[in-house]
């Protein structure tokens, strides 16, 4: 073994396997990258395969976007691939608070993934029937405690971003909203335009055509900030819930352990097309901004949410079974 030789041995050996991590670092990408996402079709698949074509045309070397179902396997296949960049994972936000309802996700996303980029961000909209007598958030308070439990919100996808966006503002509003769980989003979407549900903490895109139309009424979004998605729209946090935050982003992770080398090239070569005038573009069309953001701005924000949401979950009693 290794131990057993002596020192100068020992530290010739260790040289060499720096080295070696060394050159195989500066040949990257010497093979295609693939990109591991969810269905075809999705919002996270489409910017997922922008963002390939570029990066391929970029680098000189193929990038695969290879779907997959929805759910736990998603990071298990990411967290037990050969950490050399070749296998990575492109995926919505869902991927570190999924583990925070589900107890057999099968995966740590602090411990087992390194870092490289949030690609894009986009908020939920508060979105209510123009039914309730509410023209604002702080309306929407005051006649959610005058009525506790009487009124509903619409969410698909159990520890979805919309159904924990929610479920925080229950939290921190100090309110009993109650949620009307839906197996899909359309027939959700059906539901509340024709108000037998009263909202929605929906997405940009679905939020902005009925906006528009006037059959719904938004109040807010979800961001810390105002978002250049829906001008206009305050955020829940500056309208009555101070330090309100929530909303979806799609993210880039690699392997523990690939070496920073190769995290680094991922990461420049993720931020130098978001940055594309002509990408963020058409991201920003189909209701996300893009972001392109540094690996310890991605690790600092999922520390952040996992934080601020684990005591939403265990209150509100989510889990996936």
């Amino acid at each position: 073994m290794l131990t057993t030789l002596p020192n100068s041995v020992r530290l010739a050996a260790a040289l060499l396997l720096s080295c070696a991590g060394i050159a195989g670092a500066q040949d990257y990408p010497s093979k295609p990258i693939r990109f591991i996402t969810s269905g075809v079709g999705t919002g996270v698949d489409f910017a997922a395969r922008l963002v390939a074509q570029h990066m391929s045309t970029n680098l000189g070397r193929q990038v695969i976007v290879e779907n997959r179902p929805s759910g736990p396997t998603l990071g298990q296949t990411v967290a037990k691939a050969t950490p050399d960049g070749y296998i990575v994972l492109f995926y919505g936000s869902t991927f570190w608070t999924m583990p925070l309802v589900q107890a057999s996700s099968g995966y740590d996303p602090v411990k087992e993934f390194a870092p490289i980029s949030i690609v894009t961000t986009s908020p939920n909209v508060l979105v209510i029937h123009p039914s309730l007598p509410a023209k604002s958030v702080k309306e929407l308070i005051a006649l959610a405690k005058a009525r506790p439990g009487e009124l509903n919100y619409a969410s698909s996808g159990t520890g979805a971003s919309n159904h924990l966006a929610a479920e925080l503002f229950n939290f921190m509003a100090g309110v009993n909203i109650v949620r009307i769980p839906y197996a899909d989003g359309t027939r959700a979407s059906a539901d509340l335009i024709s108000g037998q549900v009263h909202m929605v903490f929906g997405n940009a895109s679905f939020t902005i055509p009925h906006m528009k139309s006037g059959r719904l009424r938004a109040l807010a979004v979800t961001s810390a900030q105002p978002s250049a998605l829906l001008p206009g729209l305050p955020s829940i946090a500056a309208s009555g819930v101070p330090g309100y935050e929530s909303g979806s982003m799609f993210v880039i992770f690699a392997p523990a352990k690939t070496p920073a080398a190769v995290i680094n090239q991922l990461n420049q070569e993720t931020v130098r097309v978001v940055k594309q005038a002509d990408v963020r573009d058409v991201l920003f069309n189909t209701g996300v901004e893009a972001v392109g953001s540094s690996p310890e701005e991605l690790a600092a924000t999922m520390k952040s949410e996992i934080a601020r949401l684990v005591k939403v979950v265990k209150q509100a009693g989510i889990r996936v079974d």
